[in-house]
């Protein structure tokens, strides 16, 4: 009898998965990091044979999990990325048409947007943003007040003529609104807790926790904070504020939150937007030198040790076992920072991709992205699948089994059947842009870039004559892009696989793109192949590519311009040339 109950019991636990390896909890902790700035190539794991850069901690965590070779961000540049990662829902749905939201700019995420945070808020999580939010602010500045905080010189990347001194109406003026909440931060979209600097490289030169300045700025940034790579704009800063505290800090805080959330019964969302390897190239003294690189490098190794101190003080915390853990960048690598003098030395910041941020090239947009998940994710794994940051949106709501509102997550698509060892194709299209706001179209092997050039830092050039206006890629044998195939045929068959998915070719909500500034043209039936093309590049929607504006939903009306086309639309079974 005894034998019998102790056979019983073994069956049961078995059954019950008690003998074997724990399973992932339903509701895991969610750590995301997002590197700023850091290039594909940059991680040495998937760079090995053009990478020189030590990244120990980061090719550890590959080692723990997945992975992912074809992963993208929605633009070569930070704000847009930002947006598209937060919300599911591609940047350019919004009026950000190109570049980034600038200086004391506006909230880009509308207040009844949701975001991954009011996502897991409403499943019981607790929620911190730590970092650069970069994504807009409703500052208390009135017009009157405006010019006290702007123009004091200062030029990205190249130091330029900066203001030294400031009146009494200016310091009032900062005395006043830095005393008062600011609106339209993290802490409004979904996160309970924020602590950052926004953007580093710009004013106010301070950290902010949850919508006030730590502190208040008084005085301009020393001048020799605005040499090249460091701080970009000349503004109101904390006295003696020293550039090189604020990764440790945010470390500081994200391992706080960590050990505080490994003690709660609710599970947390960690958001660590970090200011790194971006500028300000502040690198601590402990770092200095350390690549024999220069100083960028010298960064990303301090950035590397910063990831490694967060996964360290995750595994003191107990709670590594049931937390998931995703790390990737904003965009590629900046060419300004020194990437011609790396890459004679042997490192090539994009590896095997062309261009750098802010391009529609690859360089600007294929970006790092590991995910580490025991009990879920295979160790040592890699999946070669095309996926995106707007999948963040859809994966989470997978992962608490809950459906999104037709209003949510709009270009996010699941990524949990890749994560749990599937290979099969999550999403056939993928929309990135450079930051002029050139359009590029991925579908499957196939990349379009609608325009000569790479729309990045040196534009959108204008095509000479009898020169193709745009560019088409077979990125399965030419990942460098270097190959052009012949336009006259092969955009004619993309094009004619993409417009079968459409109602027509001639109803675009606007004949220049979203916000009337998209420079694509008009898409009708006298365009050429080329042109088409582009024109479908910028309007492509979940799992069809949909020309027309659809009255099915009902999305929040705070952001604009938008289309709306069904969550769930057909898709034809054509398949790109």
């Amino acid at each position: 009898m005894k034998s019998a109950r102790l056979l019983l019991f073994a069956f049961l636990a078995f059954s019950c998965g008690q003998i074997t390896s724990p399973a992932a909890p339903a509701r895991p902790n969610i750590i995301l990091i997002l590197a700023d700035d850091l290039g594909y190539g940059d991680v040495q794991c998937y760079n090995p044979q053009r990478g020189k850069i030590p990244t120990p901690n980061l090719d550890q965590l590959a080692s723990q999990g997945m992975r992912f070779t074809d992963a993208h961000t929605s633009s070569g540049v930070c704000s847009p990325t930002r947006y598209t990662l937060l919300t599911g829902r591609y940047h350019w749905r919004t009026s950000l048409q190109a570049g980034i939201v600038g200086y004391l700019g506006r909230p880009l995420i509308a207040p009844d947007r949701l975001t991954l945070a009011g996502l897991l808020k409403q499943h019981g999580y607790r929620t911190a943003a730590i970092g650069k939010w970069h994504l807009g602010w409703d500052w208390a500045i009135t017009p009157a007040q405006r010019p006290l905080f702007a123009g004091f010189g200062g030029k990205a990347g190249g130091g330029g003529e900066v203001t030294t001194s400031v009146s009494d109406a200016h310091r009032a003026a900062w005395k006043e609104v830095y005393a008062k909440p600011i609106g339209g931060g993290p802490i409004t979209r979904g996160f309970d807790t924020y602590f950052g600097t926004d953007v580093p490289n710009w004013p106010p030169y301070c950290f902010i926790e949850n919508d006030r300045t730590v502190g208040t700025p008084t005085e301009l940034l020393a001048p020799a904070r605005l040499a090249k790579n460091q701080a970009s704009i000349q503004g109101p800063a904390l006295k003696d504020w020293a550039l090189e505290t604020i990764l440790p800090a945010l470390t500081d805080r994200a391992c706080a939150v960590i050990e505080r959330g490994a003690k709660q019964a609710e599970p947390f969302f960690l958001y660590m937007p970090l200011t790194s390897p971006h500028t300000p190239l502040a690198v601590n003294k402990e770092w200095q030198g350390k690549s024999g690189l220069g100083d960028y490098a010298d960064l990303v190794m301090e950035t590397d040790a910063t990831v490694g101190r967060v996964l360290a003080a995750l595994e003191k915390s107990g709670a590594a076992d049931k937390t998931l853990v995703i790390f990737t960048s904003d965009n590629g690598c900046a060419p300004y920072i020194g990437v011609k003098e790396m890459e004679a030395k042997g490192h090539f910041p994009s590896g095997p991709l062309r261009g750098y941020k802010a391009d529609a090239w690859e360089g600007g947009h294929r970006v790092p992205f590991i995910v580490r998940w025991p009990g879920v994710v295979k160790p040592g794994s890699r999946c070669d699948q095309l996926v995106m940051q707007a999948d963040f949106m859809a994966t989470f709501a997978d992962v608490l089994g809950t459906k999104l509102p037709p209003t949510a997550g709009e270009d996010s698509f699941s990524l949990l059947p890749l994560l749990r060892g599937e290979d099969k194709v999550i999403r056939e299209h993928a929309i990135s842009h450079g930051s002029s706001g050139l359009a590029s179209l991925r579908q499957g092997q196939w990349k379009f870039i609608a325009g000569p050039a790479g729309g990045g830092f040196g534009g959108v050039a204008a095509p000479k004559d009898n020169s193709p206006r745009a560019q088409l890629y077979d990125l399965a044998t030419d990942l460098g892009e270097t190959k052009k195939p012949t336009l006259a045929k092969t955009a004619s068959a993309c094009c004619h696989s993409c417009a079968v998915r459409t109602k027509s070719f001639g109803n675009t909500p606007s004949a220049t793109g979203p916000a009337g500034s998209h420079r694509c043209g008009k898409a009708n039936g006298n365009s050429s192949p080329g042109q088409q093309a582009a024109d479908l590049a910028v309007w492509p929607h979940r799992k069809t590519i949909h020309l027309a504006p659809s009255s099915t939903t009902s999305p929040p009306t705070s952001e604009k311009p938008r289309t709306s086309p069904p969550r769930n639309p057909s898709w034809s079974s054509n398949s790109p040339p």
